[in-house]
């Protein structure tokens, strides 16, 4: 049961990642971005993502332990 909620809940972490970046791709292209310029922001937003997944859960972790 564990192991499956923190497959599920990884695998929407990185969804929401993908897609975030994929906004932003989509976004700054349509602000007239080179595409390496999208592809950086689109990067930035991925690794935020990321990054803000890994604070909240050792904030979880630090709470309840």
């Amino acid at each position: 049961m564990t192991l499956a909620l923190i497959l599920a809940i990884t695998t929407l972490v990185l969804f929401i990642a993908v897609a975030a970046a994929g906004g932003a791709a989509k976004l700054a292209r349509l602000d007239g971005a080179t595409y390496p310029a999208a592809l950086t922001r689109a990067a930035v937003a991925f690794t935020a993502i990321l990054t803000l997944a890994a604070a909240v859960t050792g904030a979880f972790a630090a709470v309840l332990t």
